[in-house]
């Protein structure tokens, strides 16, 4: 057998493990899930899957399986969000994988046209509507983080056919996060351009937020305190703390450490749900913790 041969049936033995370990995980978590109670032991079993399946971590969903099992217990994730996201993480990766690697590509598409329009250090008005042009051409990538982001704020800019300066800059503000410019020179004019711009993606930018009688959700881990200590300063400013998102939800926190869900390009379960809230016409708002541990 040629070395060539050799490497294709070790690749062929990879998919087929990884396949292996996908469904035995959605069993799992299935089996888990069946009598709506999680204990310490069911999560331990989760862990104890992670460790014998450790050498697959470098193929994709892996890591993010792996991130969300192993941040639950340290980051004091509710073992039943975590096993809800595992699942629609699960079910997204089954269903989306053939489209997925097309919305991979356009989205790293995306992402290199960012790149180009800073590249001299100046988003002309010219860049701005090829950009338009682009995202309208690409409607296919809506749900996909950052496509909703920027296409919202594109059209709130090109919608009167004039590009006011404030809106070059805030553009230019929300563009440079997913850019990382080799030229220094370019990159800290950008940086001078923009610094009193505070933009915090599908965040409300400087949110006014209100406790009293108004019900709040986490989503996400958090890296200015736990979970526990953001949900007693809520209650203590009077507001009510829930672990599920619904109609009633008044606040979504987003917590800002690496999320499993955002980083397989994909919006996370509770912040997805909410945006189908907001569609539908319900005035959720979604805040960055930096901004509630700000408020409390």
């Amino acid at each position: 057998m040629t070395n060539f041969e050799n490497v294709n049936q070790q690749i062929v033995t990879v998919k087929s493990r990884a396949d292996k370990a996908l469904n035995s995980l959605k069993g799992i978590l299935l089996g888990i899930i069946s009598d709506d109670r999680i204990d310490a032991k069911e999560m331990k079993e989760l862990g104890l899957w992670a460790k014998d399946h450790y050498d697959l971590i470098e193929r994709n969903p892996f890591r993010e399986f792996m991130l969300l099992i192993e941040n639950t217990v340290s980051n004091e994730i509710p073992a039943k969000e975590a096993v809800e996201d595992l699942y629609w993480l699960c079910q997204k990766y089954e269903h989306d994988s053939i489209y997925y690697n097309g919305i991979t590509s356009d989205l790293q598409l995306l992402q290199g046209i960012f790149h180009g329009i800073l590249a001299d250090g100046v988003l002309n008005d010219d860049e701005i509507f090829r950009l338009h042009a682009w995202l309208s051409e690409n409607e296919h990538l809506n749900s996909y983080y950052p496509y909703d982001e920027i296409r919202s704020l594109v059209l709130s800019i090109v919608v009167d056919k004039k590009i006011e300066e404030e809106e070059r800059t805030i553009l230019t503000a929300f563009v440079k996060q997913f850019v990382e410019l080799r030229n220094n020179e370019i990159a800290e004019k950008i940086e001078r351009d923009t610094s009193d711009v505070n933009i915090s993606g599908i965040c409300a930018v400087d949110p006014e937020i209100t406790f009293e009688g108004k019900t709040f959700c986490i989503t996400g881990i958090l890296s200015r305190g736990t979970r526990n200590e953001l949900q007693e300063a809520i209650q203590n400013k009077g507001g009510i703390s829930v672990n599920n998102i619904s109609k009633k939800t008044d606040y979504l926190i987003i917590g800002d450490m690496n999320n499993a869900c955002w980083s397989y390009s994909c919006y996370g379960r509770k912040v997805e749900k909410a945006l189908d809230l907001r569609k539908s016409g319900h005035t959720i708002v979604l805040v960055h913790e930096f901004d509630i541990f700000d408020a409390v």
